[in-house]
């Protein structure tokens, strides 16, 4: 059981590391500044989402030393963050571009 959620969690951090990636490549490339802020964004929340499953494997995987449990909390904290405010400026780009 816990060797399959290593699994998971490991590929769900390569996917979004390789969407981290892909959308911080696209947003440096775009010529169009509403593009850009949208890829930046998109980026963002795939960034976000790779420091939440880095903090749950943390967190949940291992043994639970005092040092593990607050770097984890630190990577959660700061995943929600980067998740959230790549949300709001994703709407707020894609309102542009929709005018």
């Amino acid at each position: 059981m816990v060797n399959a959620l290593q699994w998971v969690f490991g590929t769900l951090i390569v996917i979004s590391c390789f969407f981290s990636a892909l959308y911080s490549f696209r947003s440096r490339r775009s010529s169009d500044v509403r593009l850009r802020g949208l890829y930046a964004s998109r980026m963002n929340i795939s960034m976000g989402l790779m420091l939440v499953f880095i903090a749950f494997i943390q967190m949940f995987m291992f043994t639970g030393s005092s040092v593990r449990v607050v770097v984890g909390a630190l990577f959660f904290l700061l995943g929600l963050f980067n998740l959230f405010a790549g949300m709001r400026n994703h709407s707020h780009f894609a309102r542009l571009l929709r005018q």
